[in-house]
C-alpha cells in the first residue's frame, strides 16, 4: 500500500531513516538532490521546503517542493543546475504524489526539468494520469562534454582554433593554482573578484560559501584562482563527484580581461579534472552563454512544468487566458497559410 506523507520542518527528515538514508550522500549522486542542498535553500536563502514523500515498503519516490500558498513550486533557486524528482522506476509512485498533491495545491510549477533521464515526461505523464491540466515547454539550456576517455591533451585539440590561440598567448601570463579543500583566503579573493565582474549580484554569498565549505570537506570541491602579477584576476568553483564535474561559479575581472584570465583558469581546470580526477562528464550547467560552446559539446533542454487542477476556480482565469493564446495562435497560422497561398 502507498503512503503519502510531507515534511515542512527538515528535522523530521533527519529523525526519518528511511528518508534521510534516501536524501543522503551515499544514496543520491549529484549535490542538487541531497538533503544537505535542501537544508541550504531553507536555511540561506529563505525557501520554504515542503517535502512531499510517496512510500511503498523500501521503494521511495520524493518531490522536494516549496511555498506555502495554493501555488507550490521546486525546492530550487539559481544555484541548482537542474531539478528532478528523486525516485525510483514506480511510476506508481509519482503518480500517487501527483494525486495527493491536489489536496495541498491548485498549482504546481516545476521548472530547470532535465529529460535525458525522462525526468520531465515521467513527471508530465504521472501528473496528467492523476487529473491534473500540464503545459509542459522548454525553459533553458544545459551545456555539457561527453571526455569519452580522452585525456586533456585530445580534448584540446578538438577545441575552436580561436580558443586554442588566446590559451597558447595568454597562459604565460597568467598563474593558475587548483584547490582540492576550502581555503578561505581564495574565498575572499573569489568574492573580490566577483564583486569586479560582469556577473550580477551574487543571488546568496552565505549559501555558496557553506556549500564549498561543506564540498571542501568532502574532498570534492575543485577551487581555481588566477593570478597576474601577483595579484588574483580569476576565479572559479567546481565540484567533482561519481564521474562528472560540475562548473558552479567563475568569475574575472574586468579590468583583467586583456590577459583571458577566465579561459586560462578554465584550461587549468579542464585539466585537472579530465587527466587527475578522470571525469566522465563536465556540468557548465543552464545559461546558452556563447563562451560555454567553445568548451562543451552536447547542449540539452530544460523543461518546465505549469500544473493545475482543472477544477479550482481560481485557475479558471489562467484557462482563459490560454484559450485566448490558442485562439490568437491559431488565427496568426490561419493568417499566415493563407498569404502564403495567395
Amino acid at each position: 500500500m502507498i503512503k503519502v506523507d510531507y515534511h515542512r520542518d527538515l528535522k523530521q527528515v533527519q529523525s526519518d531513516g528511511q528518508l534521510a538514508a534516501w536524501l543522503s550522500e551515499s544514496n543520491q549522486r549529484a549535490p542538487f538532490d541531497r538533503f544537505a542542498w535542501f537544508q541550504g535553500l531553507a536555511e540561506h536563502c529563505s525557501l520554504a521546503p515542503l517535502i512531499a514523500v510517496a512510500r511503498e515498503e523500501d521503494d521511495l519516490a520524493v518531490l522536494p517542493l516549496q511555498g506555502t500558498g495554493g501555488h507550490l513550486h521546486a525546492l530550487s533557486n539559481w544555484y541548482t543546475f537542474r531539478y528532478r524528482p528523486l525516485a525510483s522506476r514506480s511510476d506508481g509512485l509519482l503518480q500517487a504524489l501527483a494525486a495527493d498533491l491536489a489536496g495541498k495545491a491548485r498549482g504546481i510549477t516545476l521548472g530547470g526539468l532535465p529529460d535525458e533521464d525522462r525526468s520531465a515526461t515521467r513527471l508530465e505523464t504521472a501528473f496528467r494520469n492523476a487529473g491534473w491540466r500540464v503545459r509542459r515547454e522548454a525553459c533553458d539550456t544545459n551545456h555539457v562534454l561527453p571526455v569519452d576517455g580522452r585525456n586533456y591533451a585530445e580534448y584540446l585539440v578538438s577545441r575552436p582554433g580561436k580558443l586554442r590561440t588566446t590559451l597558447k598567448r595568454k597562459s604565460g601570463k597568467v598563474e593558475t593554482r587548483v584547490l582540492d579543500r576550502f581555503d578561505a583566503d581564495v574565498w575572499r579573493a573569489y568574492e573580490s573578484i566577483y564583486a569586479e565582474s560582469w556577473k550580477p549580484h551574487e543571488g546568496s554569498p552565505a549559501f555558496l560559501r557553506a556549500f564549498a565549505e561543506a564540498e571542501g570537506r568532502a574532498g570534492r570541491l575543485r577551487l581555481g584562482l588566477a593570478l597576474a602579477d601577483g595579484e588574483p584576476v580569476a576565479a572559479q568553483m567546481w565540484t567533482v563527484e561519481h564521474g562528472t564535474a560540475w562548473i558552479h561559479k567563475l568569475a574575472h575581472r574586468e579590468a583583467a580581461k586583456p590577459l583571458s584570465p577566465g579561459s586560462v583558469l578554465s584550461a587549468a581546470l579542464f585539466r585537472h579534472v579530465i587527466d587527475m580526477d578522470r571525469v566522465n562528464l563536465v556540468d557548465f550547467g543552464t545559461g546558452d552563454d556563447p563562451y560555454k560552446r567553445d568548451w562543451m559539446e552536447i547542449v540539452r533542454p530544460r523543461y518546465r512544468l505549469d500544473m493545475f487542477r482543472p477544477w479550482s476556480p481560481l485557475n479558471w482565469p489562467h484557462f482563459g487566458r490560454e484559450f485566448a493564446r490558442g485562439i490568437l495562435g491559431a488565427g496568426a497560422q490561419y493568417l499566415a497559410a493563407t498569404a502564403k497561398r495567395g
